[in-house]
């Protein structure tokens, strides 16, 4: 039997690379991505990408996406409450796996892992300890294509912001940055890759500085 698995999907490189990864995988079985979308601004929170691209991302995957809207400003009691209900409803659908792009950091896999006990449903993370620095140039080397949407200037430089992530990104990151950016360091939205159909046509619209952070607004180019 193969398990029927959910991957949560943030736009970006990590949970692009898991999908990948269970693509490839004959025990798992892939039936829907799922996505939390900031409800005020219609933009997954911190990648602050577009739900129109999440939408083409999905489709270029060729799975259904569900679209979890979440309230801004949102408590973490109000977001456990959704979340919660999301999960019930995959419970009813007998949905086994949750799959989730995390790399090291112990403490969400840690929360991922307590939000789910006791529900049926399993977290598995399919990329979890690989060393970032083989697998931000195995990414690349494969045909990932992503640009990076988001930095925090208090630890990167903020023209990092709109660059593709490339062997030439990499370089230049300052020598204490993680390359995926796993401590918080960047986000990114994946427009190509073994993991897609076809490749998302896209432009950079404004730069804008918000919350302490700075975003490249990405859009799609028009057909």
């Amino acid at each position: 039997m193969n398990k029927k698995t959910l991957m949560s999907w943030s736009s970006g490189k990590d949970s692009a690379w898991a999908l990948y990864k269970l693509q490839q995988n004959p025990e798992i079985e892939l039936l829907g991505l799922f996505c939390t979308v900031n409800k005020e601004f219609d933009r997954v929170a911190m990648h602050g990408v577009r739900a129109e691209l999440l939408k083409k991302q999905a489709k270029s995957v060729g799975l259904p996406l569900e679209i979890i809207e979440i309230p801004y400003p949102c408590s973490n009691a109000e977001y456990e409450k959704i979340m919660g209900q999301f999960v019930e409803r995959a419970k009813s659908d007998n949905i086994d796996y949750f799959a989730f792009g995390d790399l090291f950091l112990e403490d969400v896999r840690n929360y991922r892992e307590e939000k789910l006990k006791g529900s049926g449903i399993k977290p598995i993370f399919p990329i979890w300890g690989m060393p970032t620095d083989k697998l931000s140039r195995e990414m690349i080397s494969s045909g990932l294509r992503t640009v990076i949407t988001c930095v925090n200037p208090k630890q990167i430089p903020e023209e990092f912001v709109a660059r593709e992530f490339d062997e030439s990104f990499l370089d230049s990151l300052p020598k204490t940055t993680d390359p995926c950016g796993e401590n918080g360091e960047f986000h990114s939205f994946v427009f190509d890759g073994p993991m897609f159909k076809e490749q998302i046509e896209i432009f950079i619209g404004d730069i804008v500085h918000r919350d302490g952070f700075v975003f490249a607004d990405v859009l799609a180019k028009p057909k």
